[in-house]
């Protein structure tokens, strides 16, 4: 993963994505440089778009983080509505008791 974040960084710096500038960002941050896996990456994105690759996966991304969410928010309504339901019934308990002792 690194490898792919090291090409987006360059694309991002308006650099060029190449097996020296790929290597130098991953030995920047620490990482032991793996010569088989740069070649292999420029490999693979000689016919990618990446600025397009970017944009279909943010797009992607957006319905995945709405449907995490969707659950969540179903379930705080659940919780509200059994409260309410409860407050209710505490009510009509309390009527009821007021009409035996009325």
């Amino acid at each position: 993963m690194e490898y792919i974040y090291a090409a987006m960084i360059l694309h991002s710096a308006d650099k060029d994505i190449n097996e020296e500038n790929v290597k130098s960002i991953i030995e920047a941050a620490g990482i032991e440089a793996d010569d088989a896996r740069i070649k292999a990456l420029i490999a693979a994105l000689e016919d990618v778009d990446i600025e397009e690759a970017m944009a279909t996966t943010a797009m992607a991304a957006a319905p995945a983080a709405a449907a995490e969410t969707a659950p969540a928010a179903a379930e705080e309504v659940a919780e509200e509505e059994e409260e309410e339901e409860e407050e209710a019934s505490e009510e009509e308990a309390a009527a009821g008791l007021g009409a035996l002792f009325g």
